[in-house]
């Protein structure tokens, strides 16, 4: 049953690395045997956001200076300790990746790039096979570069996070034109997840935009249309714009805040991913 899921989009900024953390967390809650990957190697954050100081990292299995079980971390005591969350079967792993600017170099090096990316495939593999995988979580670069292509390609389901402003859009709609349209014509199923909408963040006195049809009345369902009519992609999922999550320190809050309507949020893509 092993799916890989990619986290994508087309700017920075737009709560990637928070929705991919979430997710993965929900299904290891679920029971799933799960493991998050930061492959974002341009600006990675994960060990910013899980708070660890990894003695390895990615960059060093896919330069053959570790092997895999010194890079993965058995965070399922997170999962085993969420508020609510019971008695689980499943498991959480992380693999980061390292953000000194060397590193980042090293992987951009072209006299390297065809061997690393065979270990990136290797790395994908064993996890599916030799782990036994349920979920691989990738958390990509934004835009389109070498590695965030690389990651989308060994994929099965990309969900392209979005915000509902102008640049956004139509960088989405030129990702989808440009690069996951090729994607899947080789098997790949695309989906939007769209982030930080009008919710509980927007002031009472602010003015909707001219150029969107968006305001308080807009329904979710008109949010679906709206976007599929602009991009072509089917919504999985939207998420509000919440002022604790925006402006303060998020820590999955799947497991830490289950009851929020944020962590509701993963209920419907999570049930959506699991039936594809």
């Amino acid at each position: 049953m092993r799916k890989c899921i990619a986290f994508h989009s087309y700017k920075g900024g737009t709560g990637k690395t928070t929705l991919a953390a979430n997710f993965a967390a929900l299904l290891a809650k679920k029971g799933y045997k799960v493991f998050l990957l930061d492959f974002d190697v341009y600006s990675p954050s994960l060990q910013s956001y899980f708070e660890i100081d990894p003695k390895k990292w990615i960059n060093d299995f896919l330069f053959e200076k570790a092997e895999l079980e010194e890079v993965l971390m058995d965070l399922t005591p997170l999962i085993e300790g969420g508020e609510g969350s019971g008695k689980s079967t499943g498991g959480l792993w992380v693999g980061f990746c390292n953000a000194k600017k060397e590193e980042i170099f090293k992987l951009e090096g072209r006299s390297s790039r065809l061997n690393v990316f065979r270990r990136f495939i290797l790395l994908r593999d064993l996890l599916s096979y030799q782990y036994e995988a349920d979920y691989i979580i990738i958390d990509t670069s934004p835009g389109v570069r070498y590695w965030s292509i690389n990651a989308l390609v060994v994929a099965d389901i990309l969900l392209l996070i979005l915000k509902i402003t102008d640049l956004d859009i139509a960088g989405t709609r030129a990702l989808v034109t440009e690069i996951y349209a090729s994607l899947t014509k080789f098997g790949a199923m695309c989906f939007l997840l769209s982030n930080r909408i009008s919710g509980y963040c927007l002031p009472p006195v602010l003015e909707p935009s001219q150029s969107l049809p968006i305001n308080e009345q807009l329904t979710e369902t008109d949010m679906h249309n709206f976007l599929m009519n602009e991009t072509g992609m089917k919504v999985l999922s939207t998420f509000p714009c919440y002022s604790d999550i925006q402006f303060r320190k998020e820590f999955l809050t799947v497991l830490n805040q289950p009851e929020h309507h944020f962590a509701k949020g993963f209920e419907e893509s999570g049930q959506a991913v699991e039936t594809i």
